[in-house]
């Protein structure tokens, strides 16, 4: 019995030797390819390359989701995503489309003249902030007069909005750029509210002048502009930018050396005397011609005040005055003596962007400084390849 079972055994293992034998056979083109049986070591390889190319695989189809979502996201940016998106390049195509395109010139703020001077501070600023210009002594300043708009050959006009930017070189090499208008509140507290004023507001191609239809459409979405035009109407105009207020409208944080913020907001107040604008000017560039004469004749001043926000006073909408018993401080005279054309001033190639701070001083959350940020650095990425266009405004360093 048992040599039975050893003869069947015997025959059953000679039966799965040559089973495993023809199973190891391959295919090689149209020929049976005998192979060697496989080893477990053989197996484990073959595990393992199998593992490897799984992971191969898994970080390949990382990589390219990767790249698909910063694709998107670049996408999105760009406002190909959501075409209805509010962008930076679609704020400046705006400006584009009702102003005209003006190569060489910034879509907004289009008409100005470059001038230098210097900051004397008297050191009062240094209890709100620990920024080194409130530091006392003085400090280099390059900025531009304009007038709001972007049309670099429109006629002078009282009631256009007159701006004053500067960009201040501090001794540690550290820059702060800021951009003031004339008035006292700003007319809008939203990018996308400006952005549907520009077009309200805008010519009408039938007429030349605003639409009426849309005009009035526009206040009705938006009464917090209709107020803030109330408030800008009652300012009367002056003769020129020298005897200008200067307002930064957006509030901003100051931090002092203990790490204390504080919300602030600035005024330049002139040193000139007040004088009320001219009625009827003959001259297209009156404003401009003023400032220029008067430069030349002797330096012109503004007492930088700031203006110390307390619990409550809005920091995000820069279409509410804040109360006027709010503290104010004097921190310095800012001195203005000299004028250079846009064709030669160093201001042309400086983008005034309003979030290039020093350390001790922080944007607010009011959503119209990154939206101002976003929208100046499109407009001169757009401007600065394109060449040096003559302004309307010419200077005697100009005319030489």
């Amino acid at each position: 019995m048992e040599n039975s079972r050893s003869a069947n055994g015997l025959a059953a293992e000679q039966t799965a030797s040559r089973r495993g034998l023809w199973s190891n056979y391959m295919i090689s083109r149209n020929a049976w390819v005998p192979q060697a049986p496989i080893s477990s070591m053989t197996l484990r390889n073959q595990h393992l390359t199998l593992a490897d190319a799984a992971n191969v695989k898994a970080r390949f189809a990382l990589v390219v989701l990767f790249v698909l979502l910063v694709s998107i996201g670049f996408l999105y940016v760009g406002g190909w995503v959501t075409p209805h998106r509010l962008t930076p390049a679609r704020i400046i195509d705006t400006f584009e489309r009702v102003n005209g395109l003006h190569p060489g010139f910034r879509r907004n703020h289009a008409k100005g003249v470059g001038f230098s001077g210097r900051f004397e501070s008297n050191g009062q600023g240094s209890r709100l902030s620990k920024a080194s210009i409130f530091q006392p002594g003085r400090v280099e300043v390059v900025g531009r007069f304009a007038l709001a708009g972007g049309m670099p050959y429109a006629a002078d006009a009282n009631s256009t909005v007159r701006s004053m930017a500067l960009r201040f070189a501090l001794p540690n090499g550290e820059e702060w750029r800021m951009g003031m208008n004339n008035i006292p509140v700003f007319a809008v507290n939203t990018p996308q509210a400006f952005t549907e004023q520009l077009v309200a507001m805008g010519p009408d191609p039938l007429t030349g002048k605003p639409n009426p239809v849309r005009v009035k459409a526009f206040f009705e979405r938006h009464p917090e502009t209709a107020r803030a035009i109330q408030v800008i109407r009652v300012q009367p105009p002056t003769s020129g930018f020298d005897d200008s207020t200067f307002n930064s409208l957006n509030a901003f944080e100051f931090i002092d050396a203990t790490g204390k913020a504080t919300a602030v907001r600035w005024s330049m107040v002139p040193a000139q005397t007040f004088a009320p604008g001219i009625a009827s000017p003959k001259n297209a560039n009156f404003l401009f011609a003023s400032l220029i004469e008067r430069v030349n004749r002797q330096p012109l001043r503004w007492h930088w005040v700031l203006v110390i926000g307390q619990r409550g006073d809005p920091t995000n909408d820069a279409t509410l005055a804040w109360p006027q018993d709010r503290e104010k401080v004097d921190v310095g005279t800012l001195t203005i003596d000299s004028i250079e054309g846009e064709q030669t001033s160093p201001a042309r190639a400086i983008n005034f962007d309003p979030l290039i701070l020093p350390n001790g001083i922080a944007g607010s959350d009011d959503p119209l400084l990154s939206a101002r940020s976003a929208a100046y650095s499109q407009s001169f990425t757009r401007r600065v390849d394109e060449p040096v266009t003559a302004s309307a405004v010419t200077t005697p360093a100009a005319a030489k």
